[in-house]
């Protein structure tokens, strides 16, 4: 089904929706707390993300606060300079999952984002539909479940994000769902359209890789790391970026 992009604009700030999902969306579906007090708050997760699993109208969604990280988050929090309405992380992000889902790659749908303006500064937040019965690929890695094959797997999802010139911020294995029928990359904060370049390719890839170090992916040693998982991953990446 296409996107039916509509806008609604009011004093604090403005909504971007697609109307082909639910046909109007209101500022409480922004709220957590609105959506504990209906019983439809499945899971709040805190830390930077300031994630929700909410039971809306238009199915399981995903409710996302934009928040900071680094230093910076210790003096702006969870705000951010006014770029324009176009330029807010909401609204590019929530298009670039638009132009995703016509590329037919697999990530999550977007429903709705928003941003409130106050002054020189705004904050923002994206609803996404949710992926049901996926784990992260560090979870995978953490139960033993990546192998040779999974990373074949991964390999290939990277490769045809990258051949249809999307870019991922940051590549990692937390953003990197494993269903039981498809992997799918998600969370497309400050991601863009590039034209496609070995640079930038390779670039996200190693980000991928250190990742996956830094979780435990080479607690056996860097040469069985390299041969089990690593090897069987860029195989699949180079056959499928160049297929």
């Amino acid at each position: 089904m296409a996107m039916q992009e509509r806008i609604r604009e009011d004093a604090a700030g403005a909504i971007l929706f697609d109307a082909a999902v639910w046909p109007q969306v209101e500022n409480d579906w922004f709220e957590p707390e609105v959506w504990r007090e209906q019983g439809a708050l499945r899971q709040q997760a805190g830390g930077r993300g300031g994630v929700a699993i909410i039971e809306s109208p238009a199915g399981d969604c995903v409710l996302r606060h934009y928040r900071r990280g680094g230093m910076v988050a210790k003096l702006m929090g969870d705000r951010y300079l006014w770029p324009g309405a176009d330029h807010t992380r909401s609204f590019m992000e929530f298009r670039l999952l638009g132009r995703i889902a016509e590329l037919g790659l697999p990530s999550a749908l977007p429903v709705a984002c928003r941003y409130q303006r106050q002054g020189l500064f705004y904050t923002a937040d994206l609803i996404t539909r949710r992926i049901a019965n996926a784990d992260t690929l560090a979870e995978c890695l953490a139960t033993g479940r990546l192998d040779g094959e999974m990373a074949e797997l991964v390999g290939a999802l990277v490769a045809r994000f990258h051949r249809a010139g999307i870019w991922h911020a940051d590549l990692n294995a937390h953003n990197v769902l494993v269903a039981s029928d498809e992997l799918y990359l998600i969370d497309f904060d400050r991601g863009r359209l590039r034209e496609p370049a070995e640079s930038w390719q390779q670039a996200n890839l190693q980000r991928l890789r250190r990742s996956l170090v830094k979780l435990g992916a080479a607690a056996k040693g860097e040469a069985a790391f390299e041969e089990t998982l690593w090897k069987p991953l860029v195989y699949r990446y180079e056959r499928t970026l160049r297929a």
